[in-house]
């Protein structure tokens, strides 16, 4: 196969995923098992019951998800993509420039997602429990979002001028994960006094009341 032939078999393929990416089959498939895992755990949710509440046919199913884990991790990965969406809209809010507040306006986003009564926890963290093995592409899926979220507190805080902007993202991913178990568990409402607290530990200033 010449190079010209295997560029254009590649592009090929990548319009092919593109249009079954794009399927309102598959949209549907993955908006009922993200709604069903988020609440009920992913192994608690079979197949088939996923197939019967998408309204879609068995061969449409395997058709764009070969099998189960195929799918979790386009949950997974559409829980990503989201995450990053929210991230650049507080990146994108019009403000005075500091950085510091943008890491601000992310934590009491988090607080008040945390507070809806559908809230379950994080979505990482739960499939994370699910898939013991580190190596599983589910769980490198989920370890590219939590470097993901960790360099963009790194960047933030080295342009905020943070004397220590790794340790100080480390700091704040222990805190996010601590926030999202907390706000499932505890009363979210209840949580406020105490975020902002921590972040004026950590940054030196606090969410507006």
């Amino acid at each position: 196969m010449s190079p010209a032939t295997a560029a254009s078999s590649a592009a090929a393929a990548e319009a092919a995923a593109d249009r079954r990416a794009a399927s309102p089959a598959r949209r549907r498939v993955l908006e009922t098992a993200s709604a069903l895992f988020y609440a009920e755990g992913v192994h608690a949710v079979g197949i088939d019951r996923i197939i019967a509440e998408a309204k879609v046919a068995k061969a449409t199913f395997y058709h764009h998800f070969p099998a189960k884990d195929a799918l979790v991790d386009a949950y997974v990965a559409e829980q990503f993509r989201f995450q990053r969406e929210i991230a650049e809209a507080f990146l994108a809010e019009p403000g005075d420039g500091d950085p510091r507040a943008a890491l601000v306006r992310v934590f009491t986003y988090m607080t008040e997602a945390g507070a809806d009564p559908a809230f379950r926890g994080c979505p990482f963290v739960n499939v994370a429990a699910e898939y013991p093995d580190p190596e599983h592409p589910v769980r490198r899926t989920i370890a590219e979002h939590r470097a993901w979220f960790l360099d963009l507190m790194r960047r933030l805080l080295a342009a905020a001028d943070d004397p220590a902007p790794d340790r100080t993202a480390g700091i704040l991913l222990l805190l996010r994960d601590g926030l999202t178990v907390r706000c499932y568990l505890d009363d979210a409402s209840d949580l406020r006094p105490v975020l902002e607290d921590a972040l004026e530990r950590v940054l030196g200033v606090a969410p507006e009341s």
